[in-house]
């Protein structure tokens, strides 16, 4: 396994989009704190997280306990209430989070979390609905970041034609284009990538370059 600093994340708000990133972030091998006011959520997601607990926002002396500064990012997961959603982080900042990210419902919502301090936004939904769009037009890619509109961070299948070969012996960036940023292999991510490392069978690729670049080498057979 490639060694990765293990991160800790407190995410509050555990509906359907924090109990999925509370869940993907686990996964991923960090640890993760999950908050929420509704018993039977926190309940559902203990098994996922390295720990779980039922706060009400209200309660500022348990707030202050959770050790908010403590973390490396903290995530305000609640987009539809937008009154909790303010509160908490209002909260966050006063308790010195390192790097905070909030979810929004809309525009509005949004400026009022730029207006708080927020590091980061995110629209969920319409980012997601963003990525499908992208795989169904290009069905082979598995996930796509738009960088410029004429540049992505793509995750690929490895071509066959690469198998065995190694990236000087391919010279992929001058014949085709791309940059390969990292290769997922079985549960590892390899990011310490040279001239001579190979690819192998079953390998995904993280690469970037301009979209039809990256289109012509996830065509590759």
């Amino acid at each position: 396994m490639a060694d990765h600093k293990v991160k800790q994340y407190i995410i509050f708000g555990m509906g359907r989009f924090g109990s999925s990133l509370a869940r993907t972030l686990s996964q991923m091998g960090h640890e993760v704190l999950a908050v929420d006011s509704t018993e039977e959520r926190v309940a559902a997601i203990t098994p996922y997280v390295t720990n779980a607990v039922q706060i009400s926002i209200n309660d500022e002396e348990s707030m202050r306990s959770l050790g908010i500064r403590n973390f490396d990012a903290a995530v305000v997961a609640i987009g539809d209430d937008l009154h909790n959603s303010i509160l908490i982080t209002v909260m966050c900042k006063e308790l010195g989070a390192q790097y905070l990210i909030a979810k929004a419902s809309d525009a509005m919502h949004a400026k009022v979390l730029v207006k708080l301090g927020v590091d980061r936004v995110v629209f969920p939904e319409r980012d997601m609905g963003e990525r499908i769009a992208h795989s169904l037009i290009n069905p082979h890619v598995l996930d796509l970041i738009n960088l410029r509109s004429d540049h992505v961070i793509a995750y690929i299948g490895c071509p066959a034609s690469w198998v065995n070969h190694s990236l000087l012996q391919l010279n992929v960036r001058n014949r085709y284009g791309v940059h390969v940023l990292a290769i997922y292999r079985d549960d590892e991510m390899i990011m310490d990538l040279n001239a001579h490392t190979v690819f192998e069978q079953g390998d995904s690729l993280l690469v970037m370059g301009h979209r039809d670049q990256v289109a012509e080498v996830e065509g590759l057979k």
